[in-house]
């Protein structure tokens, strides 16, 4: 729940309030967070990633970054570990580990992670979306919610599930790719469950860094269940969204990541990779 605060403004900051919500159409508490947020230095609207999806696809999975660190630029976001081992959940500013068959636990500030993405999430539009049968047609819900395909956009989706279709990644042997990891990873599911899906969207224009489209991760209410979602039913649930203005990439200075070759196209193979994912996980 996004939390609400209620002060008293002299007459000459209502007014200042109201003339600026006159001319941009911004919502005044839109107008407030934004201020709040430049005042107290922090980053929001903003997303930060660790590293390129091409360099995910080539087997790049040395932990760059800390948990820890991680978190100095976000509290709500996905990931993986170092050699791939488990998904990366951040939710409330917590980060989660999610494993084999689903089984999830805190994580330590000082666990390695080589891909990550993390913002500051405060929502800028809260929707109720009803007969969510498949994960396709609640992601045509949330393409009429967002207002540009040129920007990226964090997502938080809360509810009561009918079933979740997850995966979590194995750890990858020596020498493997994303996509050859992928094939032994592990695939499960769960039947009414309540909790929520941490994600992203990003443009296609993004593809030379990041995942375009849309990208989300499961956790359940009780922080004991969740991966990486291939696929769900549910009624009614709620959709927060925040548009993101800002991406800041941390490219990382290992050895691994410096004498990696990058230059190949590599969008067919997270496509496939995906594809396979999700085609082995429906049979």
């Amino acid at each position: 729940m996004t939390p609400r605060l209620s002060v008293q403004l002299s007459e000459s900051v209502w007014a200042a309030l109201h003339g600026r919500h006159t001319e941009t159409g911004e919502s005044v508490s839109r107008i407030v967070d934004t201020i709040l947020t430049e005042a107290f230095a922090l980053e929001r609207h903003s997303l930060f990633q660790v590293s390129t999806s091409n360099a995910l696809v080539q087997g790049v999975f040395g932990g760059v970054i800390t948990v820890g660190d991680l978190r100095r630029h976000g509290d709500f976001g996905l990931g993986t570990f170092s050699g791939l081992d488990g998904e990366l959940v951040m939710i409330d500013g917590r980060a989660f580990r999610a494993t084999f068959g689903g089984q999830v636990s805190p994580v330590d500030d000082d666990r390695e992670v080589p891909f990550a993405l993390v913002t500051r999430f405060t929502s800028d539009i809260d929707e109720e979306v009803h007969d969510t049968s498949t994960l396709a047609g609640l992601t045509e819900d949330l393409d009429a919610l967002r207002p540009s395909e040129n920007l990226f956009a964090g997502i938080r989706v809360d509810g009561d599930f009918d079933s979740v279709m997850l995966r979590a990644a194995c750890p990858a042997r020596k020498g493997e790719g994303l996509l050859e990891a992928t094939r032994h990873q592990s695939e499960f599911h769960a039947d009414d469950v309540r909790g929520t899906l941490v994600g992203f969207w990003a443009p296609q224009y993004s593809k030379a860094v990041s995942v375009p489209g849309y990208h989300f991760h499961f956790i359940s209410e009780d922080r004991m269940f969740g991966g990486h979602v291939l696929d769900l039913r549910a009624g009614s649930v709620t959709v927060k969204l925040q548009v993101e203005s800002a991406l800041h990439l941390a490219i990382p200075e290992t050895a691994e990541f410096l004498s990696a070759d990058l230059s190949g196209e590599h969008q067919t193979a997270l496509d496939e990779a995906e594809s396979v994912v999700r085609s082995e996980g429906k049979t």
